[in-house]
């Protein structure tokens, strides 16, 4: 595989630790890309806790592998190499990793592995594909889980990280023609899964929230403190899709509904009524991150942390996740 480019600094330094054995110098080169390359796995898997094995799994097949690095390509488009392939690898392993569809009046599916990106674990350039929130937005990591594993990473390779097609064919040991007709076919199940978002993935991306996404997240975490149902309902999309995660079969698409169900469930009753909320991001979307005291405890602690997608100051769509022991959100664990 080749970039047709001359040797770079990084390229050398590899392999002159590669041919020396100095582990701390490969560690160092390598341990720069390990935030581009655990997103990358998270758009693979959809899962954090995933990505974060599979992207140590891409360290360990680097150092494994690195007498086979020649500097014909950039050190970056190596190590995606390994990384796709360890996921595949992965996917290969395990028939839990795909959508499951319940008995749904719309026959929707779920991705029930699917878990949020905690967005200080972002790689820190702005400008970087990577980390565009269009590529980054749960709807968009859930269409990609409908994709075929093969098909799904010539779609993130070519679509979301630009590369050219003899590139991505190079990684994945396919014909540029295989390329071609998967991206084609990537394309159509992308649009079908995603009708009212943008699809152009490679032009300029927004980053920050917008003025009415906080206001809406402060209107939903005050609308908890308060056990204010009516006012929590008020922004609520009459058609929101709501799921809960990891639980199967949660999709409701009512907003009636998914407020019944709250209430029904023991939320916002006695002893499950006493709310904290903090404003935070995950995925680059809005979200609340939520506390719940019961009555012999002196302490909010962390209940689950809700990722909002939000359309002309509605929620349209809410994806709860349960929070507890998940100290890779980067949440306080009480308040």
């Amino acid at each position: 595989m080749t970039d047709a480019r001359p040797l770079g600094a990084d390229e050398a330094t590899f392999i002159a630790a590669v041919r020396s054995g100095d582990t701390a110098r490969f560690a160092h080169i390598t341990e720069r890309h390990r935030r581009e390359l655990h997103v990358h796995c998270y758009r693979m898997l959809a899962n954090y806790e995933d990505a974060q094995d599979m992207t140590q799994e891409t360290f360990l097949r680097a150092w494994n592998k690195r007498e086979s690095f020649k500097g014909h390509a950039a050190l970056r488009t190596w190590l995606y190499r390994i990384a796709t392939n360890v996921c595949l690898d992965f996917l290969e392993k395990r028939n839990d990793r795909t959508p499951v569809t319940f008995e749904l009046p719309d026959s929707d599916s779920e991705v029930v592995y699917l878990q949020p990106y905690p967005d200080r674990m972002l790689p820190e350039d702005p400008q970087e594909s990577v980390v565009a929130r269009e590529t980054i937005e749960l709807a968009f990591i859930v269409a990609v889980q409908h994709l075929p594993p093969r098909q799904r990473a010539v779609f993130i390779l070519r679509d979301v990280l630009g590369w050219p097609a003899s590139k991505a064919a190079d990684a994945l040991e396919l014909s540029v023609a295989s390329v071609t007709s998967a991206l084609q076919r990537a394309r159509v199940t992308m649009r079908e899964r995603l009708p009212d978002r943008r699809l152009d993935w490679r032009s300029p991306a927004t980053h920050e929230l917008s003025h009415d996404e906080r206001g809406v997240v402060k209107s939903y975490i005050d609308a908890h403190e308060r056990n204010d149902l009516d006012g929590l309902t008020s922004l609520l999309r009459d058609d929101l899709r709501f799921a809960m995660l990891p639980d199967p079969g949660t999709v409701i698409r009512t907003a009636k509904d998914a407020v019944d169900g709250w209430v029904s469930g023991g939320l916002f009753q006695r002893g499950s009524d006493d709310w904290r909320g903090i404003a935070t991001t995950a995925n680059r979307m809005p979200a609340a991150a939520l506390y719940l005291r019961t009555p012999d405890d002196p302490e909010y602690r962390l209940f689950a942390i809700a990722v909002l997608h939000i359309v002309d100051g509605k929620i349209a769509e809410l994806t709860g996740f349960d929070a507890t022991d998940k100290p890779w959100l980067g949440l306080p664990p009480t308040l």
